[in-house]
């Protein structure tokens, strides 16, 4: 069963971080129902199972510090197997309780930051940002959006579809490459992230040039997303590099195809981190 969620971690590539991170953190349940001898054979069942999950992923800070966080917590406290299972189920609810808390306390935050006619422009995917978005409506904000398609997947077209169906939100699909031409009409961009880590965001390929042209015309940028994702150490971030179909369907000879999943934008271009413990400023 763990075997069958790494595999399957490293195949999604358009799901939020976070239920990456959760998926992660519930497949080590699956050591509760086996058989040990002793507590330090499943204490290294434990180690060797999480390293599996982390390595299924290692762009993904939200599920490194998950599975860390059972892990941790269990090692080396218990005096029975039952014991150390026991545990291991209460770390397992509670960090997965603590990510869904944050991303919708982060969203909570971010809505009421929201003014009625803005206008702002978003980027790739983020459950988190979509939830501000929404409760900012249903408190009675009209809202537009620009949404850039993200290819080369076109992850902002499902981004857009979701805005459209929220009342009092009128939702624009452009081209990334227009973000210089449409910048000018919003009063923010509101975007949000794989992981802070030192000084680096590290989010959807596309966000760097977002975050640097707005920076330049004085729109601020603003990220929302949990706490859970800003890594002060113990991580090291490595990038994907998506299959060369997504940019051609027919291989060319002589032509290298360059598809990388992410890219670094430096905290200077940012001006607000909302997250679950409220705005935070750069």
């Amino acid at each position: 069963m763990i075997d069958e969620t790494v595999e399957e971690i490293q195949g999604m590539q358009s799901h939020s971080s976070s239920l990456i991170a959760i998926k992660a953190t519930e497949a080590l349940a699956e050591l509760l129902d086996r058989e040990y001898a002793s507590v330090e054979e499943f204490e290294r069942d434990l180690q060797r199972n999480a390293g599996a999950l982390r390595r299924a992923n290692p762009s993904h800070a939200s599920l490194h510090n998950a599975v860390r966080a059972v892990e941790r917590s269990v090692i080396d406290v218990s005096d029975s197997v039952d014991e150390a299972k026991s545990f291991t189920r209460e770390m397992i609810d509670r960090v997965v309780d603590d990510i869904e808390t944050g991303k919708r306390r982060a969203a909570a935050n971010a809505a009421e930051t929201f003014e009625d006619g803005e206008t702002f422009l978003t980027h790739d995917f983020s459950t988190t940002a979509l939830a501000a978005v929404e409760a900012a409506a249903l408190d009675g904000n009209y809202l537009t959006a620009y949404v850039m398609e993200a290819r080369p997947r076109y992850i902002g077209r499902g981004t857009a579809r979701m805005l459209a169906a929220i009342d009092r939100v009128e939702p624009h699909l452009m081209v990334d490459s227009a973000l210089g031409h449409f910048l000018s009409e919003c009063d923010r961009v509101v975007i949000g992230m794989d992981c802070i880590v030192d000084d680096t965001l590290y989010n959807r390929i596309g966000t760097l040039p977002l975050a640097a042209t707005a920076n330049e015309l004085g729109v601020p940028v603003v990220v929302v997303g949990s706490g859970a994702k800003v890594i002060e150490e113990g991580f090291a971030f490595e990038n994907q590099h998506r299959s060369a179909s997504e940019v051609m369907l027919e291989p060319v000879e002589g032509i290298d195809i360059e598809n990388p999943a992410y890219d670094a934008t430096p905290v200077e271009y940012i001006d607000q981190l909302i997250t679950e413990t409220g705005i935070h400023e750069f």
